[in-house]
């Protein structure tokens, strides 16, 4: 899509039907690295058509041919991605210059690139210390079998490091320091990798993996748990709203799962069913006024949005890793709903929502900072004011490429 902007309307405010998701881009990602390691043994299914995905499918095609050229990967704005190759291009024999949008070469990976270099890789920065673009020279000699990360910092880095392992000749023993945020992401890395034969023991805050190998396996992708949160928004801003999800699972290996509780305060009932969730609106909510998103960051801007445009006044904390995503997500979450009259003000790691003096501007224009979870987030506000456009529209193709035509058929009109 080469629109410049999206104006969106819903004449009736009502919405009904069943949408397919696109598979989770987290699964998604986390399983090409796993099925690059095994040669070709594990096998995917209902992988994602996002273009992050897109894009790892079509960087480890180009890490995997050999020849004795410095090999480029672009790797754009794919921020899972560029951790993950970090650590595995170490893998390869070759001599890889791995980079990325101009923001990305903003997005901090030094964390990782000193733990990988600690344990005998061969990693430089190219510009600026502690950013992309990296050189990256493989294979590397294991020099060391363990090594100590913060676990305040993005998940991604341990996942990344967690992935790696078991290829490793003496495997890995990860320590973790301090409070592990976003544990869900973790955990999900490591239940993938079990369920094609890669076993680990963790105890207290140490994940040791031992060398072994992958065995014959399939892993199936769940539909994206992000991408539904959406659907959780456009319910609870309805005048009357019924979606159902097909292929999402009570059972989920997927943190933002946390949606369907969140949105029970906001009026949302989730019903599991046998292959997919029927979601609900309803006139029970409560009264809760403060949400932690240390596990579940990516929903942040789904439910402030959805809290200012109801006229809550809530308080988040667990926002630490938004200032570093694909924008600075809290300056634009604040930026943007003042425009609608909303304020989310920084008290420590304690933001507050205040929404007494939200009012339909008539007319909404939302930037969207290069953010997919920006334009999806505020989409739903067509289904409360009059006119919402969005700026750069495409930029949800990173995660959930068919929104648009998704919202189309569910009544909104798209101009």
């Amino acid at each position: 899509m080469s629109l410049t902007s999206i104006k969106l309307a819903h004449p009736t405010k009502q919405i009904s039907g069943t949408v397919q998701l696109t598979g989770s881009k987290s699964e998604s990602n986390r399983a090409l690295i796993i099925q690059a390691i095994s040669s070709g043994k594990v096998k995917i299914q209902n992988l994602s058509h996002a273009d992050d995905t897109v894009l790892l499918t079509n960087a480890l095609k180009v890490a995997l041919q050999i020849d004795d050229q410095v090999k480029t990967i672009d790797i754009g704005p794919a921020g899972t991605a560029m951790r993950f190759l970090t650590s595995y291009l170490n893998l390869l024999p070759g001599d890889f210059v791995l980079t990325g949008t101009q923001r990305m070469q903003q997005r901090p990976i030094g964390i990782l690139v000193d733990a990988l270099n600690s344990l005998g890789a061969s990693i430089d920065y190219t510009q600026t210390s502690g950013y992309p673009p990296l050189r990256i020279r493989g294979p590397f000699q294991q020099s060391a079998t363990s090594v100590n990360i913060k676990g305040d910092i993005s998940s991604q880095y341990i996942s990344s490091l967690l992935l790696i392992a078991s290829a490793l000749k003496d495997g890995l023993t990860l320590d973790i320091e301090g409070e592990l945020t976003s544990r869900p992401y973790v955990t999900m890395t490591l239940d993938m990798l079990a369920e094609v034969g890669i076993q680990h023991s963790w105890q207290d805050n140490s994940i040791h993996i031992a060398p072994q190998q992958a065995r014959p396996s399939t892993l199936y992708i769940e539909p994206d748990w992000s991408a539904a949160s959406y659907w959780y928004a456009m319910v609870a801003l309805s005048e009357q709203g019924s979606i159902r999800l097909p292929g999402l699972k009570k059972n989920s290996l997927q943190g933002d799962i946390a949606i369907a509780e969140i949105m029970t305060h906001f009026g949302v009932k989730t019903t599991f069913e046998a292959d997919a969730i029927y979601l609900e609106k309803t006139a029970i909510t409560s009264d809760k006024k403060l949400f932690d998103f240390k596990s579940c960051p990516d929903l942040a801007q789904t439910v402030v949005v959805v809290a200012s445009a109801l006229k809550r006044d809530v308080s988040f904390t667990g926002l630490e890793t938004l200032k570093i995503k694909e924008t600075d997500r809290i300056a634009a979450l604040q930026n943007e709903i003042a425009k609608y009259g909303a304020v989310l003000q920084e008290d420590g790691e304690t933001y507050h929502l205040h929404s007494q003096h939200v009012q339909d501007p008539g007319s909404l224009t939302i930037e969207t900072y290069e953010d997919h979870r920006m334009a999806m987030a505020f989409a739903p506000l067509a289904l409360v004011f009059q006119q919402v456009q969005i700026l750069e529209p495409h930029v949800v193709e990173k995660s959930y490429p068919t929104f648009w035509d998704d919202l189309r058929k569910q009544g909104f009109t798209l101009t």
